[in-house]
């Protein structure tokens, strides 16, 4: 089994080297296409108005100056060209990836497009404690994040879906087990501008978060995530809504 390994963290991201050896447990053929800096929050976005510049740092191992997305497009359409992978990895993201992160994050939209090229895609995301980050603990992904992969890849993953993985922020002995899960949605109230000072006293500002405590309903990627479960959650890159296809019909007709 061939392996492409994408972030959004950056080529020298911690999280990278734990998904490489990760990946080493599935397969012995890994490659690495990942941003030379990182784009936490760059989304499914394309490098449209720049040039991409790509740097050979190793055998099987590429930075790419752009985005996850370009990374993989450029993995598949031109570095792996002669020879397409059978899975994609994005990740280990650096925090979790849940509820409407996952519209944010450079680490789905890497597993993003690598479904959309037709490869099997996981993305995998580590939580760490709130205002913690360096409190981080990536031997939980890599302790169970082996045999996931496997399971999932033998069940098969169907055209247009990926899987979002999300491992808590606890010991891997207090870990409580798996969740498949649905995508939450937090309270927007946490979200605020910080107006912020220059040293020539200019103003600037930065999106925040303020703390909030959170009951998120069960079966929630949330909920999981704050039991100390993994969240395992397939998401689908068709976002048409049935139900208001339906309404907007007897609106406007067949």
């Amino acid at each position: 089994m061939r392996i492409l390994i994408t972030n959004d963290d950056g080529i020298h991201a911690e999280g990278l080297e734990s998904l490489e050896r990760i990946a080493a447990t599935l397969s012995d053929d890994v490659w690495v296409v990942a941003p030379e800096t990182d784009q936490s929050g760059v989304a499914h976005s394309l490098s449209l108005n720049d040039p991409l510049r790509l740097r050979k740092i190793s055998d099987r191992r590429y930075a790419v100056k752009g985005t996850p997305t370009d990374c993989v497009i450029m993995a598949i359409r031109h570095v792996m060209i002669d020879c397409k992978p059978d899975l994609v990895l994005s990740g280990i993201n650096k925090g979790q990836n849940v509820a409407e992160d996952v519209t944010y994050s450079g680490t789905i939209a890497g597993a993003m497009e690598g479904t959309l090229l037709g490869v099997p895609s996981i993305a995998v995301s580590q939580a760490y404690p709130f205002n913690n980050r360096d409190g981080i603990r990536y031997e939980v992904a890599e302790k169970f994040a082996p045999d996931l992969i496997r399971r999932i890849l033998a069940m098969g993953i169907e055209d247009g879906i990926l899987i979002n993985l999300n491992f808590p922020s606890v010991p891997d002995d207090q870990v409580k087990g798996v969740k498949v899960t649905v995508q939450g949605r937090r309270d927007t109230q946490i979200l605020r501008i910080e107006p912020r000072f220059d040293g020539r006293n200019h103003p600037y500002f930065w999106i925040a978060f303020k703390p909030a405590k959170q009951n998120p309903p069960e079966g929630t990627d949330l909920a999981a995530m704050q039991e100390g479960y993994i969240s395992v959650t397939p998401l689908r890159l068709d976002l048409t809504d049935m139900p208001t296809v339906t309404r907007l019909a007897e609106v406007f007709g067949p």
